[in-house]
């Protein structure tokens, strides 16, 4: 029996997960996957990006190393992006100009940050917290700064103050809505969690709608609705993500009207050949964005393949973590 071709788009933590799934010894002859990832290094563990200003580096961050996926003959293509799919072919191109016909095709794309569009948003300073690399550049530039603001109150904002903070920074938060971890927490959780990191020395800023990042061509504020001013000399942006689903749009797969690509309880996009799995994927109008839902979406694809029945009916959303020292426990119907 000839093996299949699974191509892979995105090499991140769930990306990476489908992998291990899949090339199991008892399956290396069954099917070759071919993964693109864009940025410079094999997947790492993002839910703790933080601990790089810890003292952690690249390699501790690490999920595998070049060799492992050699050693399972994983064709990994690292800064080299996945630019078009030719549904009809079966063919993926990728930035390099390599081009790879598939079987089936994995998307797991993931998702960019959110950057609002406020006025000044692209002057120099103002940082997203997404990869490795975006914390080197947040590193360098905190060493010519002494105050950072950090837009978003969520999971990733909190956890991007905290790193402002590692970094000597005096750090302010500025959330939109009117407590911190809106989407998990009720507002006497929010307060409560509110008075426990500012007794750890960060200053909380909520119901703030910034409407401009002022500054002659670097930050040097930010100026909200209600005519209120913070002055800061940087701004980490961590309001949220948009799924990364562009290169489907392209090849005319099928979207939810907030973005997302729409998938069926087998994970299957409107293409049945194609799958979709985690922060990228669309299911019953949800975007996951914990890690977990996307292993679970990655093993039940990795069933599907290896002939066994597996579905994704989808999944709880209760979280546990720790916060700035603070212990944070949510879970019922959200």
């Amino acid at each position: 029996m000839s093996q299949k071709n699974i191509i892979v788009i995105g090499n991140g933590m769930v990306g990476y997960k489908f992998c291990e799934r899949l090339s199991d010894k008892d399956t290396e002859n069954q099917y070759k996957i071919i993964t693109f990832c864009e940025e410079p290094r094999p997947a790492y563990d993002r839910v703790h990006l933080s601990a790089y200003f810890d003292g952690k580096s690249a390699e501790d961050l690490s999920m595998a190393s070049i060799d492992w996926y050699k050693e399972r003959n994983i064709d990994l293509h690292l800064e080299d992006k996945a630019v078009s799919i030719d549904r009809e072919a079966k063919t993926v191109t990728s930035a390099k100009g390599l081009t790879i016909s598939y079987d089936k095709l994995v998307l797991a794309t993931g998702s960019i940050p959110f950057v609002p569009p406020v006025p000044g948003i692209d002057k120099e300073g103002v940082f997203v917290y997404r990869t490795i690399e975006d914390l080197e550049d947040i590193a360098e530039y905190a060493k010519k700064s002494k105050t950072c603001a950090v837009i978003g109150g969520g999971l990733l904002g909190l956890e991007a103050a905290k790193a402002a903070q590692d970094l000597d920074l005096k750090t302010d938060v500025v959330e939109f809505a009117p407590r911190l971890m809106p989407r998990q927490l009720d507002e006497a959780g929010g307060e409560m969690l509110k008075m426990l990191i500012e007794a750890r020395g960060l200053k909380i800023n909520l119901s703030k709608n910034t409407k401009n990042i002022a500054g002659n061509g670097k930050v040097t504020a930010m100026e909200f609705a209600d005519d209120t001013v913070l002055k800061t000399d940087m701004i980490i942006v961590s309001a949220g993500i948009k799924p990364r689903d562009e290169i489907a749009r392209d090849c005319d797969l099928t979207v939810g009207p907030r973005g997302g690509i729409l998938v069926n309880s087998s994970l299957q996009t409107s293409d049945e050949d194609i799958y979709a799995i985690g922060e990228c994927a669309l299911y019953e109008n949800m975007i996951y964005g914990l890690v977990a839902p996307g292993y679970n979406m990655a093993d039940a694809v990795a069933e599907q393949l290896l002939g066994r029945q597996a579905s994704f009916e989808g999944a709880d959303m209760s979280t546990k973590l720790k916060l700035i020292g603070t212990d944070v426990a949510s879970f019922g119907d959200i």
